[in-house]
């Protein structure tokens, strides 16, 4: 143990010196510790007034000095003459070897001198000291003081007047009654000044938002098919998957299906400001197979609201091509078939207007009014006809009020012509001093025949369905007794000429022959129909849509008792309004009160054509259709003939 050795270091740190200090960092916003920490540690300091003669202070003050001696040479020898015997008296008292070390300073000042020659020493100069900066002289002195004035003035005195009057409390009461007025007065031109001003304020930031607006406007327009390109190749890009299947898919199950079909959804197309409207209206465009055009309104007629046109093309579901918005709700719409950019449409309040897609412009360019012969009910169905006899455009209207009018367009405005007028049930009633009042009927739907230019079919809120011709205004060509409640839609065979189809709210459809009474089919669909629609490429297959969102496909030379496909297309606590086939491919359009509008792609069971027999060539056209229809009628009537 006593042989152990144990070993101390001694440092230079300072014991004492903190070892966790931390300075905030602005770099990295935090706290940091400080890695360098001062060791030195201070015993004793003394500040000194010693001024080196190297420094630039030193040569300061011996420059000073030298000035000094300079002007005053006498004074200057004398002082340092007393101040070199004072030195030498207290300098006898040092040791010898200070005295040994100046001996040979002046031994080596002398053998210098020697050396210089015969030149005189200059003198001797000894700094001065300096003058003490602490010691104050006390020196007063007096200012004069400036004499004392005074100035004065007097003024005239006010001129003054006696008055003397008597003051009671309606005299007051009518100074105050001035007074309000007058105050009164003082703001109604304040207000009148800051409502002049904010006018101008309001007309200048108009006439700049026009302006802006204006090049806005300009800007857009000459990039508006650059963009319109690009949008929709983004569409196509997103919705991919849905154009191949348009394009290309076809249900290979229909083949297990014993002849039933289905609808394959494909695009959605809504626009938001349109949301919570019904779509009262739907027709594809003749010459833009891709192109069709809604109307928006309302049927809740406790609750209308304003209507809006909308085209849509399948290019470009995202977005509609056009928007027009108007005052009132739409109710029905047409396309021309010689001019696809002109739109004629029915309103609510019983006007018709035409649009035209070339101007851009959201007004119409023709609209009817109340001096130009308007209906005074809605307008439920609009219909171009073909051109009149001086080549002037025309179409037909029917409506609530029980007339069916024609207008013209002449120049700039539409002229009206009372075609026919619908009676009612009771056709009079007792009036007002025994007059007999004459009822009208209330048209609800009409279509004109293919093929038969005069004649056209017209259907009633009573459930009749009137066979009318344009060359008789005051009779009628026959009666059908179709529904029990009212005709939704009525509309002709594309291929038959005697075969026409109606829809009603008293869940039917039926199927007749416009020379017999009696209709040749009946289908209950089990609710209310909105819509009925004939298939473009078969005169057997007819559409039709229900209020609980179903959409029924049936085919008559398939099925005559049951649909093909019976499928739901809107969504839920929706009712489908309206449905309509494309003129060219195999989709149907259907909407809703919701505003929502859905594309369905059928199935093959539901669009077959005539099949290829061995030996013999596949006839078609119209005169196919025709016959195949016209096969279907004859068993209807004469059911032994099937044997």
């Amino acid at each position: 143990e006593l042989k152990e050795e144990f070993t101390r270091i001694l440092t230079a740190n300072n014991p004492h010196a903190p070892q966790n200090i931390v300075r905030y960092s602005f770099k990295k916003r935090a706290y940091k510790p400080v890695s360098y920490v001062d060791q030195m540690a201070i015993h004793f300091t003394l500040n000194g007034n010693m001024i080196p003669k190297d420094s630039d202070e030193g040569r300061r003050q011996s420059i000073k000095l030298i000035t000094a001696a300079e002007k005053d040479p006498v004074e200057t020898s004398a002082v340092t003459s007393e101040e070199a015997e004072i030195k030498d008296e207290e300098s006898t008292g040092d040791t010898q070897a200070a005295g040994e070390e100046e001996a040979e300073e002046s031994g080596k000042a002398e053998v210098a001198e020697a050396a210089e020659g015969e030149e005189s020493p200059p003198p001797r100069v000894k700094e001065q000291k300096l003058a003490n900066q602490f010691n104050f002289i006390e020196r007063a002195s007096r200012t004069l003081n400036n004499p004392t004035r005074e100035r004065a003035c007097q003024s005239e005195p006010t001129p003054c007047a006696d008055f003397s009057a008597t003051v009671n409390q309606w005299e007051t009461y009518d100074a105050y009654v001035e007074e309000l007025q007058k105050v009164e007065k003082s703001k109604e031109k304040e207000k009148t000044k800051a409502q002049v001003a904010k006018r101008e304020e309001e007309k200048k930031k108009k006439g700049r938002k026009f302006t802006s607006l204006e090049s806005q406007i300009d800007d857009i327009k000459k990039i508006s098919k650059a963009v319109k390109i690009m949008e929709r190749m983004v569409n196509q890009n997103i919705f991919d998957d849905i154009a191949q299947d348009f394009k290309y898919f076809e249900d290979a199950s229909d083949e297990y299906r014993d002849q039933k079909g289905t609808l394959l959804p494909l695009w959605n197309f809504q626009y938001h400001k349109a949301r919570g409207r019904a779509v009262t209206a739907i027709s594809w465009n003749p010459k833009y197979k891709d192109l069709f055009a809604v109307g928006y309104g309302s049927y809740d007629f406790m609750k209308q609201c304003q209507g809006m046109l909308v085209l849509y093309t399948m290019k470009n579901p995202s977005f509609p091509e056009y928007v027009f918005s108007t005052e009132s709700g739409i109710m029905c719409l047409d396309f021309h078939n010689d001019h696809p950019y002109l739109v004629a449409v029915g309103f609510y309040d019983g006007n018709v207007a035409i649009y035209n897609l070339k101007k851009a412009t959201s007004q119409p360019s023709y609209k009817s009014n109340a001096m130009s012969g308007k209906h005074t009910e809605p307008v439920w169905q609009v219909k171009w006809q073909k051109d009149d006899m001086d080549n002037n455009l025309n179409f037909f209207s029917v409506s609530s009020d029980g007339r069916i009018v024609s207008w013209t367009l002449v120049k700039n405005e539409l002229v009206h012509t009372d075609v026919i007028k619908l009676p009612a049930q009771g056709t009079t009633m007792q009036g007002p001093e025994g007059l007999q009042l004459q009822t009208l009927g209330c048209g609800t739907a009409f279509d004109f025949h293919k093929k038969i230019d005069y004649l056209f079919l017209v259907g009633t809120e009573e459930g009749k369905i009137y066979k009318c011709s344009k060359r008789y205004s005051s009779q009628f060509l026959d009666v059908f007794e179709a529904h029990h409640m009212a005709v939704d839609t009525v509309s002709w065979n594309p291929y038959h000429l005697k075969v026409f189809i109606s829809c009603s709210s008293d869940w039917t459809v039926k199927i007749w022959d416009h020379t017999i009474k009696t209709p040749m089919f009946i289908f209950d669909l089990s609710s209310a129909v909105g819509d009925v629609a004939w298939s473009p490429y078969s005169s057997t297959v007819f559409a039709a849509v229900t209020t609980d969102g179903k959409a029924h496909v049936y085919d008559l030379s398939i099925n005559k008792y049951e649909a093909l496909c019976t499928q739901l297309v809107a969504k839920k606590k929706s009712k489908a309004t309206h449905i309509q086939f494309n003129p060219v491919y195999p989709v149907v359009v259907v909407g809703d009160e919701q505003g929502h509008i859905i594309s369905l792609k059928l199935s093959p069971n539901l669009r077959k054509m005539p099949k290829e027999k061995k030996g013999q060539e596949v006839k078609k056209g119209p005169e196919v259709e025709i016959a195949k229809l016209d096969k279907l009628l004859n068993l209807v009537r004469d059911p032994e003939s099937k044997a």
